[in-house]
């Protein structure tokens, strides 16, 4: 029988600590985490809700401790829970930058990209045709994520560029505008508001919106909360947003221009400032594969 690994002080570790360190795990731990939903979680990662479950509960079983509260009202993290999802982040966010470095000292051609899920603009299309007819040799891996990180993983070092919206915290980084999209209120159809031709942002004073999951940048809050402090159901992409309208009444705020969905209307704002569409990169990024796919963007939103 092999004997269980050391520490550098000597401890055995046990081998249940060591199946529980695998990152597949982690990050099987991180998307219930951040989604509070096995279901939502198991969908996000591609796979069916059972082995997603028993690895969270083998992850638990071995730390011995747990991790989530699960109860007929949903999923909420325990302070054990909260404590790795921190260091699950940041170790997740090293091993893809290890990932990334090896890759490049090996000769590889790769560029991450973050784009924000639910993302539709016609322009990426354009954009990415234009990057492989320039770059054919790269590959490009394309990394989703959802409203609540504006900056799509660049914080978190998992993305060499992205391509969002601001306003967010753009420290350390470099952000180039690229276009200034109209932004109008997603109301249900019925919703008496939804009647007009336009409204201002105190028209919809006292009514629920949505609001982005707990530690969200706070610029890219208030920015769709209006500059005010909201109250209503947490959401995390555009689907979910809807869906809150649709059946709760809730006011959600979309860009101008995207037919919304059968049930629901747009109204413009007159008062609200408009969405900036964004190329963004870590300053210092001098790398050419990044620079050429900045250059190409904003050519790409020019036309």
């Amino acid at each position: 029988m092999p004997r269980p690994s050391k520490t550098r002080s000597g401890t055995p570790i046990p081998y249940g600590y060591r199946r529980a360190m695998e990152l597949r795990t982690l990050r099987y731990f991180v998307a219930v985490a951040e989604e509070l939903h096995f279901g939502r979680a198991a969908a996000r990662l591609h796979m069916s809700q059972p082995p997603l479950s028993r690895a969270v509960r083998r992850l638990e079983a071995d730390l011995g401790t747990g991790l989530f509260v699960r109860s007929s009202a949903g999923v909420a993290l325990t302070p054990a829970g909260a404590v790795l999802l921190t260091e699950a982040r940041a170790l997740l966010g090293r091993a893809d930058r290890v990932r990334a470095r090896v890759a490049a000292a090996g000769g590889a051609r790769l560029l991450t990209v973050g784009v924000l899920g639910d993302s539709a603009d016609p322009v990426v299309t354009r954009l990415a045709g234009a990057y492989r007819r320039q770059h054919p040799g790269v590959e490009v891996r394309v990394r989703e994520t959802d409203l609540a990180d504006p900056t799509c993983g660049l914080h978190a070092g998992r993305v060499d560029v992205a391509l969002t919206r601001g306003p967010f915290d753009e420290t350390g980084l470099t952000v180039h505008e690229l276009r200034a999209d109209p932004v109008g209120a997603l109301l249900r159809a019925d919703d008496p508001p939804a009647r007009h031709g336009a409204l201002a942002l105190a028209d919809l004073a006292g009514r629920p919106w949505f609001v982005f999951p707990e530690g969200t940048d706070r610029l890219w809050q208030a920015y769709w909360n209006g500059g005010e402090p909201r109250e209503g159901p947490v959401v995390r992409s555009v689907q979910e947003c809807r869906q809150a309208v649709l059946w709760n009444g809730t006011v959600g705020m979309t860009l101008l221009g995207h037919e919304p969905p059968a049930g629901l209307t747009v109204v413009p704002l007159t008062d609200m400032p408009p969405s900036r569409a964004v190329v963004a990169w870590n300053t210092g990024d001098t790398r050419p594969l990044v620079r050429s796919f900045v250059r190409l963007a904003a050519a790409a939103y020019r036309n």
